[in-house]
């Protein structure tokens, strides 16, 4: 291991060059500012440079080289070497958020400030090296202002997979591409403890960040567009496509633990993982959660047509954290991840009307989480078999999740100027797991400690055609555009091993026949529990193998009226095998006042197909209730047992979305305003609890999936930006925020449900979605998040400085399950003692950076430096067991990280 990493060093701090000529120069623009951090590549060559922060360079080339000289947000140039020494490059200037985009229009021409629609063009690159945030996700949430996503704890799968929202909708109402292409869900649907309850979403953390060029955020309804699943917006990735070789970063960094004082006085109790002591794994620690990643990428030029392949590695490994719990949730924290991905982007043209394309990685990620502790048997908690645990135990939820992704296809353009585009598109996403430090108490003495339990899988193929064509001469341009698709879903769900399901007798025969055998029971003679505690295996009764189709049909266009006066529209039609078939509709517009000032508006419908996973998903599980276990069953939508609950089947969400806002950029200013109103009716949640203990199913409590509310979203975003250079001297201010607000417009609680349980309309309603669930619908987004990002830029040196301040957030805790209310005065009471208000909070993040060369540099920083954390709550009611819930900033504290960044 010594030698690898001598030998990485070695590489990381030299080069060699092969030349013939030493040239030498500067790159400016079209106002004779100079450029730092322009690209210079020797044409055909990975043999390249970049301009250092006076905007010089120098390179070996040979006598007769071709120099390509690009810097984002300016036109690329190509200038002959004819034997000379010293140039002055002057590049044509254009706005970075100008650069062409791929979402939200099918115009090529098409730039993120005239779009119709509000779409943010994100610097993964650059957020990446100056945060030290590692995933996607945490990316996005400090970079796009109606983002959110939070690391959960003690909630089963959603530990593993952050379920991330925008516009405070649904995980899964927010629809990801990859370089324009669909990209598949995650199997997981969060059912426990979790934000985005009864969704599926993207697992936008199986994408390497080392591999992307830019991430462009459609914030707008595009159903009409797009198809299933885009009501929020739609987050399309676009892959890194440069040739300059090999690049790459290494980092480090970890959490603090500190949290301060008087935690235990105040809850009356003795806690766990407090200031880093009383831990639950018996280490004291000042920091935990490390974190290392390594990235490397590599591109190169296949031809001189602009052929290009670029691949990405990315290794990374991460700790748990362990924050303040009690005595029930000894690991409440984080999860850790050890995972390795690759991503691959190719494009290969063949002659000047036709390209070859693809693209497509694997992930792998073993994760390890800690579920919610259990006593021991002198303490009255039979769950733990006395022999293994005398003092109890804290079972780990571990799992394997493996996305593996390959996207091809060719396009040509026709001699009538028709372009043609034909793509077949695999995705798969498998979560298996693994509960590790657990028993089956059934099993006494003969239990085993480690469990397999089955898992899931989903996969997804969708074959496209599409053709487009822009006229020039037609009104002031013209763009057509019209497809089809068609796409094919698979959901699985596979059995663990008998021991993680399965109940057992006192003779340790697995229980088949309840007639002739009884449940194995403990000394005091009270029935012991089965299946692995913290996470329970699948059994063959839930293994499910289901899959459908789709057709799509779509025309879509933008007609230039004028320079000014542009108006874009889409019509959609899908047919889905399971369920029927949709319509439809967009209308978009914007008019340019001038140059700089332009107005944008849309109207459209939306709609999502419930998922397969809705559909089919069923399990036994436990809750959890003030460390109390409640066997429970989550029923799928097809079967019997839901029928008897007058749940119906599931049907496709509706949604009507409308924005307003403009645009206005002078200068090294840009601004956008736009507000939204998006209403979704017959939306999937999942529901509460309802008292199953009469139906003989071996549970108490039974709950569904259901089109069970109709909700209004209305919110405002905002987007500011300011860049200007003195001299050496470059500053940048940018404030991003977002207001957001999500009614419940009504409960559609089945009639049928509350006259076959015998219920009054109010005891009904309470049951099916009580102010529990409806609270984490409410929570997806804060009311308002706002950030302020000041950025510094002298010569060699870079310092930024983020500012993020999250609203005030209200949950309703456990006491809504614990003790369930049956009338509104009941609720109302619950409500003085149940509401969990965690208070508006302010985090600050800091880097500094500073380039030794132009190929090596060197970040140090912090996030949540001032170590804030969601109010504590000392009741011992929060949801995940800790002190608070994750919400806003989450719950690990301030991080600290150094990265060094290299190019060869």
């Amino acid at each position: 291991m010594k030698k690898i990493t001598l030998f990485l060093f070695a590489i990381i701090f030299s080069a060699t060059a092969f030349s013939q000529k030493k040239i030498s120069g500067t790159v400016n623009d079209s106002a004779n500012q100079l450029l730092p951090g322009a690209s210079i590549l020797e044409q055909g060559t990975t043999n390249g440079t970049s301009t250092d922060f006076d905007g010089k360079f120098t390179l070996n080339v040979k006598e007769n080289a071709t120099l390509v000289v690009s810097f984002s947000g300016y036109e690329t140039a190509f200038v002959n070497v004819n034997g000379k020494s010293i140039f002055n490059i002057v590049l044509k200037e254009g706005l970075k958020l100008d650069e062409v985009i791929i979402v939200g229009s099918r115009n090529a021409k098409r730039t993120a400030v005239d779009t119709p629609v509000p779409v943010d063009v994100i610097d993964v690159q650059d957020l990446a090296a100056k945060t030290g945030k590692v995933e996607i996700n945490d990316i996005l949430q400090y970079a796009a202002p109606s983002f959110n996503a939070t690391k959960q704890s003690g909630s089963d799968g959603a530990d593993h997979v952050v379920p991330a929202s925008l516009r405070g909708l649904g995980p899964d109402q927010t629809l990801v591409l990859i370089n324009g292409k669909r990209r598949h869900q995650s199997s997981l649907v969060n059912i426990f403890g979790t934000r985005g309850r009864g969704n599926s979403g993207t697992d936008l953390n199986a994408i390497p960040a080392a591999a992307i060029k830019r991430i462009e955020v459609l914030r707008d309804g595009a159903s009409a567009q797009y198809g299933s699943d885009a009501i929020a917006g739609v987050i399309n990735i676009v892959l890194k496509d440069n040739t300059d070789g090999v690049s790459g970063s290494m980092g480090y960094g970890a959490y603090s633990t500190a949290i301060g004082e008087g935690w235990s006085d105040a809850t009356g109790e003795t806690l766990f993982n407090v200031e880093g002591k009383n831990r639950l794994d018996g280490k004291d620690k000042s920091f935990d959660g490390g974190t290392f990643k390594l990235d490397l990428n590599y591109g190169v030029e296949l031809n001189d047509k602009g052929g290009f392949i670029n691949f990405t590695t990315e290794l990374l490994t991460k700790e748990k954290t362990l924050r303040p719990g009690f005595s029930w949730r000894k690991g409440y924290g984080s999860a850790g991840i050890d995972g390795f991905n690759f991503m691959v982007n190719v494009n290969l043209p063949i002659n000047d009307n036709t390209e070859v394309y693809a693209f497509g990685g694997r992930n792998f990620r073993d994760t390890d989480a800690y579920a919610f502790s259990r006593s021991s048997f002198a303490d009255g908690d039979n769950r733990a078999v006395e022999s293994i645990y005398p003092n109890g135990f804290t079972p780990r939820i571990t799992s394997n999740i493996t996305d593996v992704s390959v996207s091809a296809g060719i396009k040509h353009k026709l001699n009538n100027g028709w372009e043609v585009d034909f793509n077949n598109t695999y995705g798969a996403n498998k979560f298996h797991y693994y509960i590790k430090d657990s028993n089956n108490a059934s099993l006494k003495d003969a239990s085993p400690t480690d469990f397999n339990a089955g898992g899931h899988s989903l996969s997804q193929n969708t074959t496209g055609l599409d053709f487009s064509k822009y006229l020039e001469d037609a009104m002031s341009g013209v763009n057509l555009a019209f497809g089809l698709e068609y796409r094919t879903e698979n959901f699985i769900i596979f059995s663990g091993e008998e021991a993680s399901y399965g109940l057992y007798d006192n003779n340790g025969i697995l229980l088949t026949n309840p007639a002739t055998q009884t449940v194995a029971t403990d000394s005091n003679g009270d029935e012991l529990s089965g299946g692995s505690q913290g996470f329970p295996g699948y059994s063959p009764d839930n293994e499910v193998d289901r899959s459908r189709t789709n057709v799509g049909v779509y025309f879509d266009t933008e007609l230039n009226f004028t320079e000014k006066f542009l108006v874009g529209a889409a019509l959609r039609y899908e047919d889905y095998s399971d369920f029927g078939s949709t319509f439809n509709f967009k209308l978009a517009s914007r008019y340019k006042v001038n140059d700089n000032l332009s107005f944008r508006g849309s109207i459209s419908s939306g709609f999502r197909a419930p998922s397969l996973a809705q559909l089919y998903y069923n399990l036994k599980f436990t809750n959890i209730v003030n460390g109390v276990s409640l066997p429970s069953l989550l029923s799928a939508n097809n079967s019997t047992v839901t029928r008897a609950f007058g749940i119906e089947q599931l049907k496709e969400e509706k949604a009507f979305n409308t924005s307003l806002g403009f645009t206005y950029k002078v200068g090294g200013f840009t601004a956008t305003v736009d507000t939204y109103s998006i209403t979704v009716d017959d939306r999937i949640i999942l529901t509460d609890n309802f008292d199953a203990s009469s139906l003989n199913l071996g549970v108490d409590a039974a709950q569904f999936f259901a089109n069970g509310v109709d909700t209004k979203t209305q919110g405002v975003d905002i987007v500011l930006n300011y860049k200007k250079r003195f001299d050496e001297h470059i500053i940048n201010i940018g404030l991003i925020g977002n207001f957001n607000d999500t009614k419940i417009n009504s409960i559609n609680t089945p009639e049928t449900l509350q006259t076959k349980l015998g219920l009054s309309a109010e005891e009904a309603e309470l049951t099916f979605f009580s102010p529990f669930s409806q609270a984490y619908l409410n929570a997806a987004a804060p009311d308002h998040k706002f950030g302020l990002n000041l950025g510094y830029t002298y010569k060699k040196f870079n310092a930024a400085l983020n500012f993020t301040k999250f609203s005030e957030v209200q949950l309703q805790d456990f006491q809504w399950v614990d003790s369930p209310p049956t009338t509104q005065a009941e609720a109302d009471a619950l409500y003085l003692v149940a509401t969990d208000t965690y208070e508006s909070s302010i985090t600050t993040d800091l880097s500094l950076s500073y380039a030794f060369t132009d190929k090596l540099n060197f970040t140090i920083g912090g996030n949540n430096i001032f170590n804030i954390y969601p109010t504590p709550q000392f009741d011992g009611w929060t949801d995940q067991g800790g002190l608070a819930d994750s919400v806003q900033m989450g719950s690990d504290g301030s991080y600290f990280f150094a990265r060094i960044g290299f190019k060869l």
